[in-house]
């Protein structure tokens, strides 16, 4: 593999003998034996668990894909207020230039922007603030079809921050503004999710952790302004809210949603897993079987795709894709059972039924409980699915040394999968925030990745301003 000639740009490797150019044929032999080896020796059954598709987990923990790093500047990293995986979404592109955004170490927020073919970034930090101190209070961006900048911030339960870029891929916001104008005083986890027109959706809570509801609005490009899709169309009745995965549109204008049900404020009365569809752009949604919901959906109609009781360690708010076919992919993590370690899951849709893989072998478990953002010892992971519906995790765990690892299956049918680190250094509590439109056009995974800390209960780490990087990496370097 060639050394890049930029000095900006920082490439990982290992000295592991499985990513070594082999220089002669006696190499070649001995690194295939090797390889055999481990794979055969890793794999090991799934822990049991009812509804489980039959799988086994290939773990070549020596085994580091290239990876290029590019900084952009130095940042807050006494919280996850940079990296949480809610963050829809903190790195944009479209096919020639690319965006970020973060909060500096004074609590401003910082956008900067790059040609794709280059690897220096011009920073713009903006007048705007956020409160550091609650992990909640991410930056999520927006790019439309016209390449205007949308952008929601600094939100606990706060009423709506909302600026559009003055014009087309300027670093330079208008004043704050309202969407709709209802059901805006109490917002927490904003999200743009792209249409493939142009339009721009937006979901978010309004109210507060087991008592809120979902809302969307959507942004018409052509008429320049936003308008109610559905709003508390997931409702908690006021005795407990839906904490949605990513919204996902395929091929075919589907729009796939999937959640867990919150009872409380605390994390541990995360249970089951939901489903819902529209294919009419919202205005209608459906259950798997195309049965159609009586709206609003709630905890007593809803489509109840996996049953996770409650204290299981079910984690919330992680991520969706779907395949060539239009089938959804969820990943999350919980214990099958109470003494068993806790493991990354996917759950996916065959055409005829809800399956679910086991990704990882996990040795260790922990309590998942509490109120506000846990420092927990693993992240919540990011699903995607690539033109050849290959299946990727990713994820950072302390058992892998707190990288960025990613786990890999050909066939989710087959539920074989194989894990590589894509950094050798820790990123902390990181957790991955992905630009989407980069994946959906060219299948390359850029992701920001900063080292940073995080306290239980919006408790602060001692830990200075890290550096902020883009990591790429291009699944076809895979051996």
């Amino acid at each position: 593999m060639s050394q890049l000639s930029h000095e900006s740009i920082f490439i990982l490797t290992s000295n592991s003998l499985l990513i070594q150019q082999p220089k002669t044929l006696f190499m070649m032999l001995l690194r295939a034996i090797f390889l055999a080896f481990i794979f055969i020796s890793a794999c090991t059954s799934p822990p049991e668990s009812q509804n489980t598709s039959a799988s086994s987990t290939s773990t070549l923990s020596s085994n580091f894909q290239s990876a290029k790093l590019m900084p952009i500047g130095k940042a807050w990293a006494k919280t996850q207020i940079n990296v949480p995986i809610f963050r829809s979404h903190g790195l944009l592109s479209n096919d020639s230039s690319q965006w970020v955004s973060y909060y500096d170490s004074s609590g401003h927020v910082v956008i900067a922007q790059r040609l794709l073919t280059e690897v220096q970034w011009e920073v713009s930090t903006t007048p705007f603030e956020g409160n550091l101190l609650d992990a909640h209070n991410s930056i999520s961006i927006g790019l439309d079809g016209n390449d205007y900048l949308h952008m929601s911030w600094n939100h606990h339960n706060h009423p709506l921050k909302y600026v559009k870029s003055e014009a087309p891929a300027s670093l330079n916001f208008g004043p704050q503004a309202k969407m709709s104008g209802q059901n805006e005083s109490r917002v927490t986890y904003p999200e743009f999710i792209h249409l493939s027109n142009g339009d721009l959706l937006f979901m978010y809570r309004e109210g507060g952790s087991g008592n809120g509801n979902t809302m969307l609005n959507r942004y018409r490009l052509d008429q320049k302004k936003w308008e109610i899709v559905q709003h508390g169309w997931l409702d908690g009745e006021g005795e407990r809210n839906a904490y949605t995965n990513k919204l996902v549109v395929d091929n075919e204008g589907t729009w796939h949603l999937s959640w867990v049900w919150r009872e409380t404020p605390d994390v541990a009365s995360n249970h089951d897993m939901c489903y819902a569809k529209s294919e009419d752009e919202g205005k209608t949604w459906k259950r798997s079987d195309g049965s159609i919901y009586q709206l609003p959906i709630t905890a007593r109609n809803a489509e109840y795709i996996y049953h996770i009781p409650q204290n299981s360690g079910l984690i919330n708010q992680t991520s969706s894709t779907v395949d060539s076919r239009g089938y959804p992919i969820i990943a999350t993590y919980w214990q099958v059972k109470e003494d068993s370690a806790t493991q990354y899951m996917v759950i996916w849709y065959d055409g005829d039924a809800w399956q679910n893989s086991v990704v990882t072998n996990r040795k260790s478990s922990f309590k998942l409980g509490g109120t506000g953002t846990r420092n927990n010892p693993i992240s919540r992971p990011l699903v995607l699915c690539d033109d050849e519906d290959r299946v990727y995790v990713i994820y950072n765990d302390e058992e892998r040394g707190q990288r960025v690892s990613v786990a890999i299956c050909e066939n989710l049918s087959e539920g074989e999968w194989a894990t590589y680190d894509l950094t050798q250094m820790s990123v902390g509590n990181w957790e991955p925030v992905y630009d989407p439109l980069r994946w959906e056009r060219d299948n390359i995974l850029n992701l920001l990745v900063q080292k940073v800390g995080q306290g239980n209960g919006e408790r602060t780490a001692d830990l200075p301003a890290t550096m902020v990087y883009i990591l790429e990496w291009n699944p076809k370097s895979l051996p």
